[in-house]
Parts: C-alpha cells; structure tokens; sequence
C-alpha cells in the first residue's frame, strides 16, 4: 500500500555539538519553563514554530530519546549518588513532545515511535496511516547525542544534535518530490536520513508531495 503525502512546511536543524540558535527565550518567555526543557524539547519547540504548528496530531521519533537525562542518571547510579527526580521525569522518550503540547495546550493524540536507524521512516509510515483521517499532522524527529565521552563511543555521526519536522496532509495528487534524488547530509544520525532528505528536498511555494510505501 502507498499513501501521497503533501509537505506543508519543512524544517531541519543539526550541529557538531549543540545547536545554538534555537530562539528558546522568546519561544518560551517564563524562565522556570524554559528551565525545565531537555535539550529535544527546545528542538522540538523551534522546529514546530518554524513549521507554524500548534494545534493538532503529533507523530514523533527519536532512537536514542531521552540521551543526556539517562547518562546522568546511569553516571548517578555509578557513583552511588541519588537520582535526580528532574532527570527521571526527563528521561522518558515522549519528554520533547509532551512539552511541546503542554506549551501549546495541544491536547490532541501524540504518538512516540523508536525503532534505531529506521525512525523517521516509521514517522512517515504511521503519520500517513494517520493522515488518512485527513487531518494535518506533525511528523518530528530528534537526536540529541551530545554527552560526557561520547567520542569513546560515537564513530559514525559528526553531528551530535539534530532535528526535523514536517507538516503534512493527505493529497490524492501525484508525488512531486524524488528524494533518491538528494544528496543526503553526511553524518546526520541515521535514524534521522529519511525525513531530513524529504526535508533537503522541500521547496517553499511549489507542491511538494511524497509517495510513503507501508
């Protein structure tokens, strides 16, 4: 089965180490707030606003999820030292997302999705089972990998943060994009490749369409 998805908008971002210009202050103006997100939610935060995303279904994807909140807690166990309760509650994989509604007053279905490099494509597979409803969906996905001796272990990626999302609806009409075509970032954590090349091929003010194969 295959199912035609319009890109209503499209946003990526990605760093070697930490992505600086995320607006977060402006994006949410109380502090205590602000204090409290996770480093993919204040991804999650710019990359909604970019793509002027409110209100409506969430489809969200990280492989690694939570990283930084589950190293720290592992390194607390480690060194037999209690366990923050900021980081337990952080450390869930739907952290991102549930501040994004929270923020939003989104109270619309969010679902969470982990399946190692193939994460965004089984974003793209679920939000066009989704989109079926015909409603308009955000499709995200986000890996923030950038933790204490992390080179001990990371030998693929360059970019330790990075992120995508698009806003899509269902359309009968034919695909418009070819995304075989791209020329994909080069070290964008694999789980991240198959949104941000439809991303790489969004072109504002033209039909941009994909074909997603279930």
């Amino acid at each position: 089965m295959k199912i035609n998805l319009e890109i209503l908008e499209a946003s990526y971002v990605y760093d070697a180490k930490e992505i600086k210009e995320l607006n977060t202050k402006a994006l949410v103006p109380k502090m205590m707030t602000r204090r409290r997100l996770t480093r993919n939610a204040k991804i999650a935060v710019y990359l909604a606003h970019n793509v002027s995303f409110k209100q409506g279904k969430i489809i969200y994807g990280s492989s690694f999820g939570e990283l930084p909140a589950t190293a720290n807690i592992l390194n607390s166990i480690a060194n037999k030292e209690p366990i923050s309760p900021t980081h337990f509650q952080n450390s869930v994989y739907n952290t991102a997302v549930s501040y994004l509604s929270i923020l939003n007053d989104n109270q619309e279905e969010i679902v969470t999705l982990s399946s190692g490099d193939k994460t965004s494509q089984k974003v793209l597979q679920v939000g066009a089972v989704k989109a079926l409803k015909e409603e308009t969906l955000l499709l995200m996905a986000i890996e923030t990998l950038n933790i204490e001796n992390i080179e001990e272990v990371n030998h693929c990626g360059s970019f330790l943060e990075a992120g995508v999302a698009l806003k899509v609806r269902l359309t009968k009409e034919e695909p418009t994009l070819n995304v075989k075509n791209t020329t994909p970032i080069n070290h964008i954590p694999n789980a991240l490749q198959e949104m941000f090349l439809v991303a790489q091929s969004f072109k504002k003010g033209q039909k941009n369409i994909i074909e997603v194969a279930l």
